[in-house]
C-alpha cells in the first residue's frame, strides 16, 4: 500500500453537514478502494487565489490516506462527481528510508 494526501476544497459557505458528508463520502470511497483514512484535518475557510464557479472562499479539508496503487484512478474519477468539492488534489507521499524523506 501506498500513502498519500488528498486535499478537498469546498464552498467557503460550506456548512459542518457539508464538511461531515464530504468526510464520509471520502471514507466511504477509500473503504470500497481497500484503503484506509489515516488522518484528517480541517484547515478552515480560506480565500481562494481566484474564483471557482461563485466562490471566493473555500473550505480546505486534507486527507492522510493509505490505499493500493489501483485506488487512487477510481477515486479521482469518482470526486469529479461530486457537486459539492470545487476542487481536489491527490498525491502520492514519497516514502521514507531511515526516517527521512528520500
Amino acid at each position: 500500500m501506498n500513502n498519500y494526501e488528498l486535499v478537498i476544497v469546498l464552498d467557503g459557505k460550506a456548512t459542518v453537514a457539508k464538511k461531515k458528508s464530504a468526510r464520509a463520502i471520502i471514507e466511504k470511497l477509500v473503504k470500497i478502494n481497500k484503503g484506509k483514512v489515516l488522518d484528517m484535518e480541517d484547515w478552515g475557510t480560506r480565500d481562494l487565489a481566484y474564483t471557482i464557479g461563485k466562490s471566493e472562499t473555500g473550505a480546505y479539508l486534507i486527507f492522510s490516506l493509505e490505499l493500493e496503487p489501483e485506488g487512487a484512478p477510481e477515486i479521482n474519477s469518482k470526486l469529479r462527481l461530486e457537486e459539492n468539492i470545487i476542487r481536489y488534489l491527490l498525491i502520492r507521499k514519497e516514502k521514507q528510508k531511515n526516517g527521512k524523506k528520500s
